[in-house]
């Protein structure tokens, strides 16, 4: 047992060519699961009699009503529902549109092209978004003096490693947006200290999914990003401007109206599955609790880490540890996300592996980022089966474990005041 723990806190298990082989299955079988779920297609259907790619026929559906000068009724479920079914079929399982009416914009370029064509370019532009800013951030992972021919294979293996993501595949089965959210973060944070005015505009884009970000106005706020923040407020001014112009107010009420469907069907009930949801409120949900005590838990869990993360942010620690926990904490902060917006622990393993190779590998890192890289294969599976929710419990680990790192790191700066100015 002390060897096993032992080999567990080095990481020494995870060699180079042990990751090769499993990044390789995995992918091999995320393309075999793809190309099957095709060839067992009817139609638009899969081979259940849901759309393929699931939840990409909300967007479409939406799409289609915003076309024909509609564009409040996709906050209708009983018209959405009845688009859908003229769609895909009378037997189609219903996939409700929640999303602001900024993303009518791109639901309704979308349902331009034939259904087919719209989810492969869909998810076909969307990947190459997140894997140029995963690229991006592990560049700075290779250190300058390294030879060229081991920084090509460095950046082989992180490729390999971000493509074959199982996420990857969650979110390419339910022709969902979590490349793109995991793409406006990463790049957005690449480009924070350089190019404050850019990340703040791409800030400003990730309004589209609101919940995941509840934690970017506290760390630009600590950390004194004021252009930042200022970019990123007028670029959701902007959007909100653009729909009002282009969908009327009607889209923007219709939107509001729809909350309480939202929050009560989707989130307090559990629409989707609460085996597929990753939050501290669900989790509370799925073992029986009460409404009221899940979202006391989930509220504490918030706090915890906006504690953590101003601390963090305000700091001399790395900037690849701040990024890395905020990524963490945008998925943890919030009482509604699915095992495909796990698409953002992909930034946050970067970053993290990005000061692993620059500064060293804490105690159980290794480990602890290999078993966040995997969650997304087998959490709902185990939380379906057992009841217990890997994916939060993974990604509280290794925040706790990142604050950890962190303390240590730039605990000389910490020890007279921990919330030093940067």
């Amino acid at each position: 047992m002390g060897r096993v723990l032992a080999t567990l806190q080095t990481g020494d298990w995870l060699t180079r060519e042990r990751i090769r082989l499993v990044a390789g299955a995995v992918l091999f079988a995320s393309l075999a699961g793809i190309c099957y779920l095709i060839a067992t297609s009817d139609g638009l259907n899969d081979y259940t009699g849901r759309p393929l790619g699931t939840d990409f026929s909300n967007v479409y559906a939406a799409g289609q009503l915003v076309l024909e000068g509609n564009p409040a009724a996709p906050y209708d479920p009983g018209q959405h529902r009845e688009r859908e079914r003229a769609i895909f079929g009378e037997t189609t399982p219903f996939y409700g549109w929640l999303y602001p009416p900024f993303f009518l914009f791109v639901a309704a370029t979308l349902a331009l092209m034939p259904y087919p064509l719209a989810l492969a370019a869909w998810q076909g532009m969307s990947l190459l978004l997140y894997l140029l800013s995963i690229r991006a951030i592990l560049r700075a992972s290779v250190p300058p003096g390294r030879a060229r021919t081991e920084q090509e294979a460095s950046y082989k293996l992180w490729l390999l490693l971000a493509v074959s993501f199982p996420a990857v595949f969650v979110n390419i089965g339910h022709g969902h947006n979590g490349f793109l959210t995991a793409a406006l973060l990463g790049a957005a944070l690449v480009l924070l200290d350089r190019r404050p005015i850019v990340a703040g505009i791409l800030l400003g884009l990730l309004a589209y999914k609101p919940q995941f970000g509840l934690m970017i106005p506290l760390v630009l706020a600590v950390s004194g990003r004021w252009r930042t923040m200022a970019l990123a407020a007028a670029t959701v001014g902007a959007l909100a401007i653009a729909t009002l112009l282009a969908f009327g107010l009607d889209a923007w009420t219709s939107f509001l109206g729809s909350a309480q469907f939202t929050r009560v069907i989707v989130l307090e009930q559990g629409g989707p599955g609460w085996h597929k949801m990753q939050s501290v409120f669900s989790w509370v949900r799925m073992w029986g609790g009460a409404v009221p005590l899940a979202y006391a838990s989930q509220g504490a869990i918030t706090l915890a880490l906006a504690a953590g993360l101003a601390w963090l942010w305000r700091s001399h620690c790395a900037f690849a540890l701040q990024a890395a926990a905020l990524a963490l904490a945008a998925l943890l902060a919030t009482p509604y996300s699915l095992d495909y917006d796990m698409m953002v622990l992909a930034p946050a393993i970067g970053f993290l592996v990005a000061n692993g190779l620059a500064h060293g590998f804490a105690p159980y890192e290794k480990t602890a980022l290999a078993a966040l890289w995997l969650v997304p294969l087998i959490t709902r599976a185990v939380a379906q089966a057992t009841l217990i929710p890997l994916g939060p419990i993974a990604m509280g680990a290794t925040f706790a474990l990142l604050l950890g790192q962190a303390s240590r790191e730039c605990g000389a700066s910490s020890q007279g005041s921990p919330l030093a100015a940067r």
